[in-house]
């Protein structure tokens, strides 16, 4: 055996895929350029949610609280569960890793929809786990038929993101139900409802109702979208206590800031201003889809902040026109692109092209 001449990583970090942020938009003179490709809040900051932060900034030479007493109250308040039942951590995706990484041994199977959320094969693969991709059906949504025969002796957690991102639709309560009942108990299912908020149908998942009457289901949510807060990092999972204590004990010391605390727990005390702004999203939402229906494109249900254009090989080319038109959007190459909804203007856009592109 030849030695090794420098330090190496585990073989599994050389696989790990990058995760690939969405573009700024382009700067183009005499134009307002938007960014459409990030599935941001285009609203500012709630009103006193600055205020909250700037005074959390004047304590920046202390640690944060390790503890987030206070986020941790203010949470279990708004959702009426036990604070044990809680963990926070930088985003939901913080949240993705960590269940990944308590839950699974090296070569443990993770089962998922694909496409998917981009991270979750980058956590998977991060803890020398194994990812099983269940292809989404032709209009986007989760084969959880297939998922449920995709689970293994080896198989520790299931990913069920609903809305889907980057497709769109969203598993109704029905279905989840039928999925949880062929699931072996000691299968964790991670429900992540990032986009909860925007979900309009006659069969939404009640995330909450569904962890109580279980033991092996945890939600986890964030305030990087419908809360606007993306730039803050911060999301909660809600689970049974043994699962949210295992996160606990596996999370980052002082990962989640004091300003991102401080402004999370403002934004929570201001849930019918954050309602207003959804509602508003919801029917740009409903707007854009329409239009984009009418222009002849056949795009699957959208239930987050986002659509979807299913395009294979001519999705730079649609990314491209988009860009040309002042808003980027986010291209998977070879399979579609998705796209936020935005400004009004910006989604004004975003329909002008996608009919020219159409034709």
């Amino acid at each position: 055996m030849t030695p090794m001449t420098s330090p190496q990583p585990r073989p599994n970090v050389a696989e790990i895929p990058p995760y690939v942020a969405g573009k700024p938009p382009t700067v183009r003179p005499g134009m307002t350029s938007y960014k459409l490709s990030s599935n941001e809040n285009p609203y500012p900051p709630l009103p006193g949610v600055v205020e909250a932060v700037q005074a959390g900034v004047a304590a920046m030479n202390r640690y944060p609280d390790m503890g987030a007493v206070a986020l941790y109250e203010a949470l279990a308040q708004r959702f009426g569960v036990p604070v044990e039942h809680l963990s926070v951590a930088t985003g939901s995706v913080g949240l993705i890793y960590q269940l990944v990484q308590a839950f699974c041994d090296p070569g443990d199977e993770v089962v998922f929809a694909w496409r998917s959320f981009e991270a979750y094969p980058i956590a998977v693969t991060a803890a020398a786990a194994t990812a099983v991709k269940v292809p989404v059906t032709a209009d986007g949504r989760h084969d959880l038929d297939a998922m449920a025969a995709a689970i293994t002796e080896r198989t520790k957690v299931v990913l069920v993101c609903t809305p889907n991102n980057p497709t769109g639709p969203a598993v109704t309560q029905t279905e989840l139900d039928g999925f949880l009942a062929k699931v072996p108990p000691h299968v964790l299912v991670v429900v992540d409802e990032a986009y909860v908020e925007f979900v309009r149908t006659s069969d939404p998942v009640d995330g909450l109702a569904t962890y109580r009457g279980r033991d092996n289901v945890v939600l986890t949510r964030t305030f990087s979208k419908a809360y606007g807060l993306a730039g803050f990092r911060v999301g909660y999972a809600v689970a049974p206590a043994p699962i949210a204590a295992a996160l606990r004990a596996v999370s980052l010391p002082f990962g989640v800031s004091t300003v991102a605390q401080a402004a999370a727990i403002a934004s929570l005390e201001r849930q019918d201003e954050l309602l207003e702004r959804v509602e508003a999203l919801v029917a740009e939402r409903a707007r854009v889809v329409e239009g984009l229906r009418a222009a002849g494109w056949d795009v699957p249900e959208a239930q987050g902040n986002f659509v979807w254009f299913e395009l294979g090989d001519r999705t730079l080319d649609f990314a491209a026109a988009a860009d040309e038109a002042g808003i980027v959007v986010r291209p998977f190459a070879g399979e579609g692109a998705r796209v936020s909804i935005g400004e009004t203007e910006a989604n004004d856009r975003l329909i002008a092209v996608a009919a020219a592109f159409a034709r």
